[in-house]
């Protein structure tokens, strides 16, 4: 049977001494022998061996051994073995030890008498105990600390002896330890002397601390960590004193010792509400996040300001310059935490002080070679992103510092400048002319594909007046560079027409063709470079000094920013139309626009790149030409005016959610239309200081906002409540689930609804999936039609629904047999411990595409013919085709039809299917399925590959 335990030790099952063997060894005259054995005693010991026969060889010949460490080990020896029968009462050979303990305490070495003494703290015997406590008594007036601050532990541990046996062997214990505290001068001895009075005298302990309450700050920070425990046990129980024991606090917020300090601000901020105390706990936690070199002990402050913030908002703000002197700390977590925490505390009075520190820091980012130099400067763009949606009054002083980070090598920190700027040059139509000059200035430096067609989209819809448009086609063509492409020579090989002998790839990037998920969550397939850091090009002849961005995306197979162009060409073509009075500069712009298109169009078709043009990015390019080559006035205005509405309504859209969220998060408290009302100015005052009279005054405001009653939510628990047993089971139990994150604690109350005693009475709990039992409840004895409360720990160790399940075994007198009541299973759900967040398009596409969501399944298919399979896909799932058959017939490459799901995967379910056919015959492509249950994607090929994947 199990049973408690004070000692663990390590053993390793691979040789287990015999017991013989340790015997002889403990009978030898070989000091180092017996230590061995003891140990090898000890080990087997405490894995469930029991080993009678030892006891008597180790009182004979180990006993009077001199050796300290055989002493120490005989007394671990003597802490794990059974002191008492079956019935409880204590074994006759103890008293043989009783002796040799005294002789111990009564040691002229002061280790001995220590370890004898600490020994004694966990002996819970009284018949043991009794012949000790005067050589323990002798002991506080010893004159060595060690003894002194061991003995006041043992009386401490013998009056707290369950029942009344402590008190019987020590009645005058609270006495003898308060005379000693007050004499004592060692800091040790004097913390076990107030621990004990805090534990087993209370008021003693009180009395003592407002006593020397002006000389508390000048004691050592063990006992000062000691005095703050017993003012929050004090003030826990007696609230309505606690104004005294805040003074206390405050002078020890001076404390030398950091752990002091912290446990003064906690103590602070969970007793009072007052600003003068909250402002103190937060320039405390403001100095240790300074001071302190520990990043672990910097992420916990910061947690804690991050309490402070939500509770007490009003008072955090004058902090945040306090708080943001943490970013030079070179953790990123710490950076984020301290970003996140400015954030949220940012007011019109100081984000220019905000937005100041922060550009310091970006630029410090530019001038320091740090590990994660480009992930700092993400998170410091985010953050000035937020505070000029927030106040657009501070984006134009900085927005043109960010658009230099366009051509960052860190891609993730250069898109978030672009989506920054496309937003600003949307909300502040003040800073459009300078944006966008700085942006066609600084275009040539932008190597990232994504940051190439953000910028070429606020260049398309930005560009208003006449040198602007004019300035936007230079530059896209100085970035393309000479056309076309790639020539053909006589010898039929193909070479870049900017007389490069090799294909132009760009250091780092890596041509792949892949379906991604867009917005929405639909599937597009797109041909593009995968962005990581990318190094400076070099220098090529035939080009501008060096090869146009846009041309090495172009000829690195990338034809989705090929698509941009086009479209960013054609509106600025469009636009050239209404403010270009020459018609002859207009059609000379609109053919150089089509020559670029064609030029695309022609190396896509080309076998110069070793992937084609892909379907998409070739409709785009053609849609673009025929509207070149035949306008009307209504695809005008789609072009050039519906593009930037729909931009206007998504940013008001996301605006407003925002503000929703804002809305949700406020918390309403309201007080009972009965509760009393306290009139602060009829109150007396005399005697109380500020911080008293504004600690009444927020207590006051929490009980009339009903800010006291928000943690009893008594609802909720009732919902939480689950039945195990049923009412006219003997034994009934009920359990209480709180799960908190990879902690499931079961609170479980069991009731002897019978007549008759229950003896080991035991819950017996067993888990199934990946949670795991922390500890085993131990055995009780339940009175007739009494109650317990039974406390379990489990720990989830995956995101896996699991099951929890188990019996109630009792005794009882008149049955000898055990009786054993079957639980109802405790089914743990996924949800339980999940909590609901919000993530960016741009973080959401990144983590899709880092990590694999769909598991493959391969799946034979002998449907060799396009028409075939689409016609089997539409008769088995019961699909009707909302895309004309004509278009499965066209002669092109890349088909593709939008099918819709009716009985199969529910009336919402979307399928796009897009079918190649190869220059050897064989077909390509994929068809997949989505609804909001469900995702599905089918490629074609030799086989068909199935992926299925959880949820949309």
């Amino acid at each position: 049977m199990e049973k408690s335990c004070s000692l663990l030790i390590h053993f390793d099952k691979g040789s287990p001494a015999m017991a013989n063997e340790i015997k002889e060894a403990l009978e030898g005259n070989d000091v180092g022998a017996k230590i061995d054995a003891l140990k090898k005693a000890i080990m087997l010991l405490l894995n469930g061996e029991t080993l009678p026969q030892l006891f008597i060889t180790i009182v004979r010949y180990v006993l009077p051994s001199e050796d300290h460490t055989v002493q120490k080990l005989l007394l671990l020896y003597l802490e794990i073995i059974d002191k008492t029968d079956t019935r409880g009462r204590v074994l006759p050979e103890m008293i043989l030890i009783c002796q040799n303990l005294r002789n111990n305490l009564q040691h002229p070495n002061e280790y001995i008498r220590g370890v004898t003494l600490r020994f004694l703290c966990r002996l819970s015997e009284p018949e043991i105990l009794e012949p000790l406590v005067p050589s323990v008594l002798a002991n506080l007036d010893h004159r060595h600390p060690f003894i002194r601050r061991h003995a006041l532990l043992a009386v401490a541990a013998i009056y707290r002896l369950p029942g009344q046996a402590g008190e019987q062997l020590l009645p005058d214990a609270p006495e003898l330890v308060e005379k000693t505290l007050s004499s004592e001068q060692d800091l040790s001895a004097r913390r076990n002397a107030f621990l004990m009075l805090a534990s087993c005298a209370q008021p003693r302990a009180v009395t003592y601390l407002l006593s020397h309450a002006d000389h508390v700050p000048d004691w050592g920070d063990l006992l000062q960590m000691a005095a703050l425990d017993l003012i929050r046990k004090v003030c826990r129980s007696n609230p309505a004193e606690k104004g005294k024991y805040i003074k206390i606090i405050i002078s020890l917020l001076n404390s030398s010792s950091a752990a002091v300090v912290y446990e003064c601000a906690s103590t602070l901020v969970s007793l009072s509400s007052a600003p003068t105390a909250i402002r103190a706990a937060a320039n405390t936690y403001c100095q240790l996040l300074l001071t302190q070199s520990d990043n672990n002990v910097k992420l916990i402050v910061l947690d804690r300001l991050n309490e402070l913030k939500s509770s007490h908002r009003e008072l955090m703000v004058e902090m945040i310059m306090d708080v943001l002197r943490a970013l030079p700390s070179p953790n990123l977590d710490i950076r984020r935490k301290t970003l996140d925490i400015a954030l949220e505390l940012i007011t019109s009075r100081n984000v220019d002080e905000v937005v100041l520190t922060l550009k310091k820091e970006v630029v410090k980012t530019q001038s320091t070679e740090l590990e994660k130099n480009g992930e700092y400067r993400q998170m410091l763009v985010q953050a000035i992103h937020s505070c000029a949606i927030k106040f657009p009054e501070v984006a134009s002083t900085v927005v043109h510092l960010l658009m230099d980070f366009l051509g960052d090598t860190n891609v993730a920190s250069a898109v978030d400048v672009a989506l920054f700027v496309r937003e600003i040059i949307e909300t502040n139509p003040k800073l459009r002319v300078s944006i966008i000059t700085r942006l066609l200035d600084t275009f040539y430096q932008i190597r990232a594909a994504r940051v190439c067609s953000c910028a070429l989209w606020i260049i398309g819809e930005y560009c208003l007046s006449l040198s602007e448009v004019e300035s936007g086609i230079t530059t896209i063509k100085q970035c393309l560079g000479d056309l076309p492409f790639y020539t053909s020579t006589e010898e039929g090989e193909v070479v870049d027409a900017s007389k490069k002998p090799q294909q132009v790839n760009l250091s780092g990037t890596v041509s792949s063709r892949r379906p991604v998920v867009l917005a929405d969550g639909t599937y597009a397939t797109q041909s593009a470079a995968s962005e990581t850091a990318m190094s400076a090009p070099t220098v090529l002849p035939g080009s501008l000094g060096s090869p146009g961005n846009l041309r090495s995306l172009i000829l690195s197979g990338d034809f989705f920013v090929g698509a941009v162009i086009a479209c960013t060409l054609t509106k600025l073509v469009l636009r050239l139309e209404e403010v270009q009075p020459s018609k002859a500069e207009v059609n000379k712009a609109c053919t150089g626009a089509l020559l670029i298109m064609t030029s695309m169009l022609q190396l896509g078709q080309s076998t110069f790149l070793p992937h084609p043009i892909d379907n998409d990015s070739y409709d785009r390019i053609v849609l673009c030409i025929r509207l070149l080559c035949n306008t009307g006035d209504e695809v005008r205005r789609i072009w050039l005016q519906s593009c930037r509405q729909s931009f206007a309504k998504m940013l008001a859209e996301k605006q407003f959610q925002e503000t929703e969220e804002i809305k949700a998060k406020a918390q309403i408290s309201h007080a009972q239309p009965d509760d009393l009302i306290d009139f602060y100015h009829l109150k007396s005052r005399k005697g109380m200081s500020q911080l008293e009279l504004e600690d009444q005054v927020q207590d006051d405001l929490k009980r009339a906002t009903g800010e006291f009653m928000k943690d009893g939510d008594d609802a909720n628990k009732l919902n939480r409540i689950l039945q195990l047993t049923g009412f006219s089971d003997p034994v009934y139990a009920e359990a209480y689930v709180t799960v908190h994150h990879y902690d499931i604690v079961l609170d479980v109350t069991v009731i002897n609804r019978t007549k008759e005693t229950l003896q080991n009475l035991c819950l017996e709990l067993a888990t199934m999936g990946d949670l795991k039992l922390v500890d085993r409840p131990q055995n009780y004895t339940l009175a007739p039609e009494t109650s317990k409360q039974i406390r379990a720990n489990i720990k989830v160790s995956s995101t896996e629904t699991g099951v929890i399940f188990g019996n109630i075994v009792y005794e009882t007198s008149n049955v000898l047999e055990r009786t054993v009541v079957v639980l109802n299973d405790i089914h743990i759900d996924i949800m339980d411990y999940i909590s609901p967040a919000t993530c960016a398009d741009v973080t959401f596409r990144n983590m899709w595409a880092e990590f694999e969501w769909e598991n493959k399944v391969a799946v034979n298919t002998v449907i060799q013919g396009e028409k075939e399979f689409l016609n089997h896909i539409i008769k088995s799932t019961n699909m009707k085709c909302l895309t004309p058959p004509s278009a499965l017939d066209g002669e092109c490459g890349f088909l593709a039809a939008n099918l819709y799901a009716k009985s199969v995967f529910g009336e919402d379910a979307l399928v796009n299917v897009s079918v190649e056919k190869q220059a050897d015959g064989k077909l390509s492509g994929y068809i997949r399925i989505r609804s909001k249950t469900q995702g599905i994607a089918l490629s074609l090929g030799d086989k068909v590959t199935l992926k299925q994947k959880g949820g949309s």
